[in-house]
């Protein structure tokens, strides 16, 4: 424990800017707390869509599908109330896996915290969104969409060529 003590210490006296962390594990942001200062988040989700709920952003259960739902954004009635039926579970799931955390915080900062407000006091969100893959949704003005970060560029395998010219060759045969 003095250990760790000298670490915070040793990284508090380092007077950093801000701090760079991913918030699927809220460590770094409790970390943010201690040394007050700024933090900038860098992901693709949270389980339980929490970063829409810590930035207060819009998410409709008529608009947008929940994840596993299997639902698009062009939902009938059923699906909608489907919809809703998929935040029931993930809501208790995201209680358990968060729980050791908001006591972690708790004990780390002295004060009683949450998991949802160590969230929300971040400054910016680094969103890894493409909408090739993701369905359009309302974001905050702190949520920057920086889509194909995690990209590179490839050279293709004779499959590749083979499997694309077969493609190729079929959708110009119509």
């Amino acid at each position: 424990m003095e250990e760790q003590r000298q670490v915070c210490g040793s990284v508090k006296d380092s007077k950093f800017d801000t701090l760079f962390t991913d918030p699927m594990l809220p460590c770094g942001q409790i970390l943010a707390e201690h040394l007050s200062v700024p933090s900038v988040f860098l992901l693709q989700q949270i389980p339980c869509s929490l970063e829409f709920e810590a930035t207060q952003c819009p998410r409709p259960h008529s608009y947008v599908p929940r994840l596993f739902s299997a639902n698009t954004d062009r939902m009938n009635f059923l699906q909608r109330v489907k919809n809703v039926l998929f935040d029931i579970p993930n809501n208790l799931l995201c209680y358990f896996m968060f729980q050791p955390y908001s006591k972690l915080a708790s004990e780390f900062l002295q004060r009683d915290v949450t998991v949802l407000d160590l969230l929300r006091n971040a400054s910016i969100w680094l969103m890894r969104f493409d909408f090739v893959f993701h369905y359009p949704r309302p974001l905050m003005p702190n949520m920057v969409i920086i889509g194909g970060i995690t990209c590179t560029h490839r050279k293709l395998t004779q499959v590749g060529h083979a499997l694309f010219f077969v493609v190729l060759i079929s959708c110009c045969s119509h």
